[in-house]
């Protein structure tokens, strides 16, 4: 188990203070407002998903339409890893981050098991699955890192080459046509939230570079943070000094997949997303929240992680997610097909 922290929570359809900053809930839309502009010019003419989600946000935009929706319950929760970001090349960021904080960073001095994982991943490409064996191991490599320090490290990690490619650094890797989702959606008053199993933490500085998503918007896997003079008291018996400085104390307190991500969105959020968007199994119930039981019109969509030619695709991996797609009813977005770029043209996947 990788927390018991996480329970169940009521589900409000009420906007919760300051998760809706546009528009007050008292506020009536002006019939017949223009709406604003933005286009989807890096997907494919007419490709399905592209058709759906337009057709789909004109409609539930439109205060004539039957399928309007307040702008506060405009609320769009995208995964990270695979849907907005770079996940195969060769693997997730954070686990590229471990591999160098343990193999390559001189002033840190690693565990045999965390040598022994790292040196694994980076050599023979292979890499420990979920565990919380595995959360533990990265989550002791950052221990003692005061927030700001954390975040400086993500963010020279961030300027890196990205092994793979070329014309591309680490925390360049967000894919450009779902950029243009997220502009298109803010721009007609979605608020969009981004729920990853990543540490949030170290997602946190990609995603406002890329998305430019404030980090209150930001949902990820998380770690305890303590006091600098803390030294081990309970929580409830440490009173916050002038003196002290916010640490990272190498501990995981949840993985933010599969259920714990509808747990997430409750207690962080407080309204059922009308839109959803994710990349494999592990975002299922996600997608299933926002289409289950929803008094709004609502979708969800799948990435087919289908491109071999500009991406380290996984054509097993999106046949299955394919199948789930027609299963659950979830709309399939073909990265082969249904987009004209993913990196942009002066990046090219590197000869292998």
């Amino acid at each position: 188990m990788f927390t018991k922290l996480i329970a169940t929570a009521t589900i409000s359809t009420v906007c919760l203070m300051g998760c809706c900053d546009k528009t007050s809930s008292n506020e009536t839309p002006k019939a017949n407002s223009p709406k604003p502009t933005a286009t989807l010019s890096l997907w494919t003419d007419h490709a399905p998903a592209k058709d759906s989600l337009e057709s789909f946000v004109r409609s539930v935009t439109d205060s004539s339409s039957k399928d309007f929706i307040p702008v506060e319950n405009r609320i769009a929760v995208f995964d990270w890893d695979g849907t907005l970001f770079l996940e195969t090349a060769p693997t997730y960021f954070d686990w590229q981050l471990f591999e160098y904080r343990v193999l390559d960073d001189s002033t840190y001095k690693p565990t045999k098991e965390q040598l022994e994982a790292a040196r694994n991943g980076r050599e023979n490409k292979v890499w420990p699955g979920l565990s919380a064996s595995r959360e533990r191991m990265v989550a002791e490599a950052y221990k003692g890192f005061t927030l700001a320090e954390f975040e400086a490290y993500v963010r020279s990690f961030m300027d890196k080459p990205q092994p793979g490619f070329t014309n591309l650094k680490r925390g360049e890797a967000h894919y450009k046509p779902m950029i243009e989702v997220i502009k298109f959606l803010s721009t007609n008053d979605f608020t969009v939230f981004v729920s990853s199993g990543t540490d949030r933490l170290t997602m946190r500085p990609v995603v406002v570079d890329g998305l430019g998503l404030p980090p209150k918007q930001i949902i990820g896997s998380d770690g305890v943070i303590v006091a600098s003079a803390q030294n081990g008291a309970d929580g409830l018996d440490y009173t916050l000094q002038d003196s002290d400085e916010l640490v990272l104390a190498g501990q995981n307190i949840v993985k933010n997949l599969q259920m714990n991500k509808v747990s997430r969105i409750a207690l962080e959020i407080g309204i059922q997303p009308v839109l959803a968007f994710g990349n494999s199994g592990t975002d299922a119930s996600l997608l299933n929240y926002a289409i289950y039981k929803n008094k709004y019109r609502a979708m969800a969509f799948m990435l087919l992680c289908d491109d071999t030619e500009r991406e380290y695709g996984n054509l097993k991996k999106a046949e299955k997610m394919r199948q789930a797609s027609e299963k659950y009813g979830w709309i399939q977005v073909s990265m082969k097909n249904d987009w004209k770029t993913i990196y942009g043209e002066n990046v090219q996947k590197s000869a292998e």
